[in-house]
């Protein structure tokens, strides 16, 4: 897929989004990633249903990672699940270059990524019912009161998670800002379609399958905790 500054992820108007492209260098390995490996490793947006079994060429268990960033836990993680699918949507082009950069050398079969906004890509691409467990680590947390509305996580993006997972699927968030933990489980504490595992108004502990990332070190050195939340799905 070729994904450049004037892709469609560019052109499609929604309100209000959860990110501004202000996206910075590029460098050269993440570059030749682009060019060399996005055919083999990359989904091209679309505005049409992807067959998950097609895509990864096996029927698997499907784990979306939404805005993977350097894509070092996406790595990690499917590297050390194997057998599962997982498909990274991110909307720099520098961190999909990275994430194929890393796909390539560890020789992974089982990830693939795509250059767009996830609510497009949710919303246009995803078949419902088809999501094993969507991860959202160190989402950006919009401090300020008057871009709150640009958080992703609303109640209209957690209906629009509940409708691609599966019955007893998972979202798995992640945050050191506090008061955008407390946001995310005022949104889905109440929404119908999940239970937070750890009991309503708690956090949970760290799986031990997510790896401790540089946002994580970062808020930890600036005296932030680290808040877990999980929720299973129907």
């Amino acid at each position: 897929m070729p994904v450049t500054e004037n892709s469609r992820t560019c052109q499609i108007n929604r309100p209000v989004r959860s990110f501004v492209r202000r996206e910075g260098r590029i460098t050269p390995a993440q570059q030749r990633a682009l060019e060399q490996l996005l055919p083999t490793y990359g989904i091209e947006y679309v505005e049409k249903l992807i067959d998950s079994a097609v895509v990864f060429n096996r029927a698997a268990p499907l784990s979306i990672d939404i805005g993977f960033g350097n894509g070092l836990s996406t790595l990690h993680i499917a590297q050390h699940q194997p057998h599962w699918n997982h498909l990274g949507i991110e909307v720099y082009r520098s961190g999909v270059g990275s994430l194929l950069k890393g796909i390539d050398e560890r020789e992974l079969g089982n990830v693939r990524a795509v250059c767009a906004d996830a609510v497009e890509v949710l919303t246009n691409m995803i078949p419902d019912d088809s999501v094993d467990r969507f991860l959202i680590f160190f989402p950006d947390p919009w401090p300020k009161k008057r871009h709150h509305k640009r958080r992703l996580v609303q109640a209209g993006f957690a209906d629009l998670m509940a409708s691609k997972l599966k019955d007893g699927g998972i979202v798995h968030l992640a945050t050191d800002w506090q008061p955008y933990a407390e946001w995310m489980l005022a949104v889905l504490d109440v929404h119908d379609d999940f239970t937070n595992l750890a009991g309503m108004g708690q956090y949970a502990h760290k799986p031990d399958y997510r790896p401790q990332t540089k946002f994580e070190t970062r808020g930890q050195n600036l005296g932030h905790g680290v808040f877990d939340l999980i929720y299973q799905h129907g």
